[in-house]
């Protein structure tokens, strides 16, 4: 090989290399769907839903609702769990996230609660118990506000939705929101999900599973937008109150995204008369962090 020859493939590469895209350059469509060999999609309203469940005959019916930004695999312990007990178990990704579509909308709760409840009357499920982590916590409330006669018991784990927000009133987000998101945020996005744990050295490949997500386009405009549509939920949690139904909140004893000390005054007022549990040594994600102590007190005393 010539010299020059060696220098005009180095350049190429390089070319190559810097052209091709390291972001958002996924589309979800049809030909996309072929390529997911588990789980199941359906259109709903506002576009393709991907979701799991399982075959059980079982009447008892648990629906786990992810957080912010990692889509349903964030359940998948508590779900398998869940499954071999013998519960009808269903877990999904909320538009924008994971697998699901991301519909040009404004990400709201009500985006979120109506896609919930769009699957489970597609599924023929009439009710159930909804489990709802981080910002899960909101969507489950905002589902019992909209259609409270298909609740049973509503399970907050960690959840974001006592948060105090000032409402936005330009809720649009524009290209130049989206690009310095990408340039800005998305170089450390992933590592920095590790601060969900208490102990993140013990989930060396959390963050390169998390990586794979940015490679869907839309995602940016997504998280985005849920963060402008993020209001106070004041009046739908104290309607649950109201309404007897049956309300657990489990938060780590470490966790840093939701601190409880920061919020657990408003939740006593809003739902002063739910069940409680702290689960020990863990942070953020206490159903995977201390998967045994969580899930005692889900399956032996939550859902008993």
């Amino acid at each position: 090989m010539t010299i020059k020859r060696f220098f005009l493939l180095v350049t190429l590469s390089v070319f190559l290399s810097c052209s091709s895209p390291k972001y958002e350059y996924i589309i979800k469509d049809d030909l996309f769907r072929t390529t997911i060999k588990k789980g199941n999609f359906l259109e709903l309203k506002n576009g393709y839903t991907y979701f799991n469940i399982n075959n059980s005959s079982s009447e008892n019916t648990l629906v786990f609702i992810h957080g912010f930004s990692v889509p349903s695999y964030i359940w998948d312990k508590t779900y398998n769990s869940a499954k071999e007990k013998g519960y009808k178990v269903i877990k999904l990704d909320l538009y924008g996230r994971g697998f699901s579509d991301n519909p040009d909308l404004d990400y709201t709760d009500d985006l979120f609660a109506n896609q919930v409840i769009e699957l489970l009357e597609a599924l023929e499920i009439k009710n159930a118990t909804f489990l709802g982590l981080s910002n899960g916590g909101r969507v489950i409330s905002k589902i019992a506000d909209l259609k409270p006669n298909i609740v049973e018991k509503l399970v907050y784990v960690s959840a974001s939705s006592f948060n105090s927000h000032k409402e936005l009133e330009n809720k649009n987000v524009s290209e130049d929101e989206i690009k310095d998101f990408i340039e800005n945020k998305y170089p450390t996005i992933s590592s920095g999900q590790l601060s969900d744990f208490k102990y993140p050295e013990n989930y060396p490949n959390w963050d390169d599973k998390y990586e794979e997500l940015l490679k869907f386009n839309g995602f940016a405009r997504a998280l985005i937008s849920t963060l402008k549509n993020h209001v106070n939920l004041d009046s739908e949690n104290k309607e649950i109150s109201d309404s007897n139904k049956t309300v657990y909140t489990i938060w780590g004893d470490s966790d840093s995204v939701v601190v409880y000390n920061q919020i657990k005054d408003k939740l006593n007022k809003l739902l002063p008369n739910r069940f409680e549990y702290i689960v020990p040594n863990s942070g953020h994600l206490p159903h995977i962090e201390n998967q045994n102590d969580f899930e005692n007190y889900l399956f032996d005393v939550v859902l008993k």
